[in-house]
């Protein structure tokens, strides 16, 4: 069997577990009517088209909406299982073959140094996320499909480890079912903007700064190091920003935007700098710091009484972990 036979199979048959799970949560949730229901209506659909329609026009409108329920729970579990092989596929062609990123620096070995060196200077890739208003997809959907994707991936190593994931793909799989699909009002900009989020929280966690490595790295192999000063990959949007003839966009909803973003902004970046606090614990006597570190850190203690006394006793001999405590200070009072 060749690598895409493999392959193939190992879709059908996730795609068949989340199948028989999805089967029994409409089991679980709704009776064993239900899912014969399901059956029959996907083997008509097969063999009989006839048939299948009239076995729908004879269902009453409570049962219909289940039945669609049914198979879009289905779709979406499938979507999933998809991606996840997929995934695994770019995974494993990546390497194979190498990066995007380290396939160009190799086109690049030959490049003239100081042209490379200032297109790199000058590099800056900015996607822009757009405005869906009819996007209907809610953010709790989309973090059990995240949930169910992240078990998926996940590589069991013996039978129990096959059983726990099967336990947490079921639990997520019943309250997918329990889940409104569809928001109870049309979302408003604020709402798509909140979306928008979701999807930059799940890129700046992973991808954004493996991305940025990468970038780095391949750079320095051919000789042009990446300026620390850079910014090369940034994000826009135009979410609550438009001005297309959009009613429900005023400015106070763009004001609206703008704060819940910096908000956001604020709270991601004072996560990151509680990671840095714990990391930061170079002694003063083990590794130094430099002049302007300390005249920096003397300022900022001066300007910020709301530093803890406790701080300063406890990493008076930490400067970079007490001047990520200044940041974070920074951060609140912003």
């Amino acid at each position: 069997m060749s690598s895409a036979d493999n392959t193939n199979a190992a879709l059908r048959a996730d795609i068949r577990r989340l199948g028989d799970l999805l089967g029994e949560t409409l089991v679980r949730q709704e009776g064993e009517e239900l899912l014969d229901l399901v059956e029959r209506v996907r083997a008509l659909t097969r063999t009989d088209g006839e048939a299948a329609a009239g076995l729908l026009a004879a269902t009453d409108p409570e049962t219909a909406a289940k039945l669609v329920r049914a198979f879009s729970t289905y779709f979406h579990l499938a979507n999933v299982t998809e991606q996840v092989h997929r995934g695994r596929e770019l995974r494993a062609r990546r390497d194979a073959e190498g990066s995007i990123l380290a396939r160009t620096a190799d086109e690049l070995k030959d490049a003239d140094p100081e042209h490379l060196r200032q297109t790199v200077e000058h590099l800056g890739v900015r996607p822009v996320f757009t405005a869906h208003p009819t996007e209907a997809a809610r953010r709790s959907v989309l973090n059990k499909l995240r949930r169910i994707a992240e078990l998926l991936d996940t590589i069991a190593t013996g039978s129990g480890d096959k059983r726990r994931t099967d336990v947490r793909l079921a639990e997520n799989i019943d309250l997918l079912w329990q889940t409104d699909e569809l928001r109870v009002a049309r979302p408003e900009p604020t709402d798509e903007a909140r979306n928008a989020i979701y999807y930059l929280d799940e890129l700046h966690a992973n991808a954004v700064g493996d991305v940025l490595e990468d970038l780095a790295a391949e750079l320095d192999r051919v000789g042009v190091p990446l300026p620390a000063t850079t910014r090369p990959l940034t994000f826009g949007t135009w979410i609550g920003g438009d001005r297309d003839g959009n009613p429900n966009v005023t400015p106070q909803v763009t004001w609206d935007v703008l704060i819940l973003q910096h908000e956001h902004g604020i709270t991601d970046a004072l996560e990151l700098v509680d990671v840095l606090r714990g990391a930061l614990s170079n002694s003063i006597r083990n590794s130094g710091a430099t002049e302007e570190l300390l005249t920096s850190l003397q300022r900022d203690l001066e300007l910020l009484p709301e530093i803890s006394p406790r701080y300063k006793r406890l990493n008076a001999e930490e400067p970079y972990r007490l001047k990520a405590t200044c940041i974070r200070q920074k951060l609140v009072n912003t």
